[in-house]
């Protein structure tokens, strides 16, 4: 993580707690699951955008478009 954080000019991060814990070995490298998760449910149900699994904002192009192929996002 260091090599990465120098890398992206971003060793100030070093000092935050979480940052810390990483680097102890107190939590794993990443938490949580975000687009993954969105991603699964997506592949699970079978649906087409991820719009239908994960409320979010969309352009009025995007919104558009689905509610031409009978796509309902949330």
């Amino acid at each position: 993580m260091k090599r990465q954080l120098k890398l992206a000019d971003a060793e100030d991060r070093l000092q935050y707690p979480y940052h810390q814990m990483v680097l102890n070995g107190e939590v794993p490298f990443t938490i949580g699951g975000g687009i993954g998760q969105s991603r699964l449910c997506m592949l699970l149900l079978g649906k087409a955008h991820v719009g239908e699994v994960q409320a979010s904002l969309w352009p009025q192009e995007m919104i558009d478009q689905c509610e031409e192929n009978h796509i309902h996002l949330l």
